[in-house]
């Protein structure tokens, strides 16, 4: 499989402040990756750190190949990184539809991701399309922050907490469309997520930081099926 992703040594973090130390780490084409540990340790200031929004202090990101690290977000964005941050960013004056085809693009990933496959996988946003951002519920907005990540057509998915404060019910619908993305679509996926064994459960790989560095670094379900290791690591029961 062919190189997608590369972290070399990356020390970053915001301003003069060091969150992320001495992070390496590489992925393939369709690999999937659970990015875990406790509160505070800097998951999501990696994710961050991909999209090109921390102070990178040394180390080296490579995007299919390519030096990134002084490659601005919005081109990252464009070159196929599709990033969905714990807040959503819902437009209050937009509606469903119009928060998909507002930023619809054919991509650099395989798609082609439109609205019909999108209605397809999220059927209760077809039933929404016509609401606009702040009619929505929690769980709802999630699925159009993810759909909408989506229509730029990524080659890669970055999911920030994407479960968090959400209904089971919700929680059980998103699982689907994530399994479906990696084991039917063959997207590559990395996914921040304090519910550890859920994650592990989605992905093949697992990463756990803590204090900004790796500490554990194996394929998922190994760390799934030792408990206590998992225990351990992430303080999760």
């Amino acid at each position: 499989m062919r190189e997608l992703l590369a972290l070399d040594k990356v020390t970053a973090g915001y301003g003069e402040s060091i969150v992320l130390e001495d992070v390496s780490f590489k992925m393939n084409e369709g690999d999937s990756l659970a990015l875990l540990g406790r509160n505070g340790v800097g998951k999501t200031s990696l994710l961050v750190t991909l999209m090109g929004l921390t102070h990178l202090h040394s180390g080296s990101i490579r995007w299919g190949g390519k030096e990134i690290a002084r490659v601005p977000t919005y081109k990252r964005s464009r070159s196929g990184l599709g990033w969905v941050p714990q807040e959503r960013h819902m437009f209050p004056s937009l509606t469903v539809e119009e928060h998909l085809t507002v930023v619809a693009r054919s991509g650099a990933g395989s798609g082609p991701w439109n609205l019909q496959k999108i209605y397809q996988i999220f059927p209760r946003l077809l039933e929404r399309r016509s609401n606009f951002g702040n009619q929505l519920s929690g769980g709802e907005q999630q699925m159009v922050a993810i759909a909408r990540a989506l229509m730029t057509n990524p080659r890669i998915l970055l999911l920030d907490e994407p479960m968090e404060g959400l209904a089971p019910i919700i929680v059980q619908e998103l699982v689907r469309v994530i399994r479906r993305l990696v084991q039917d679509e063959g997207m590559s996926v990395i996914v921040v997520e304090q519910h550890a064994r859920l994650a592990l459960s989605l992905t093949q790989r697992a990463i756990v930081l803590d204090r900004g560095r790796i500490v554990h670094d194996s394929d998922s379900a190994s760390l799934l099926a030792d408990g206590d290791k998992l225990d351990r690591l992430v303080a999760v029961a």
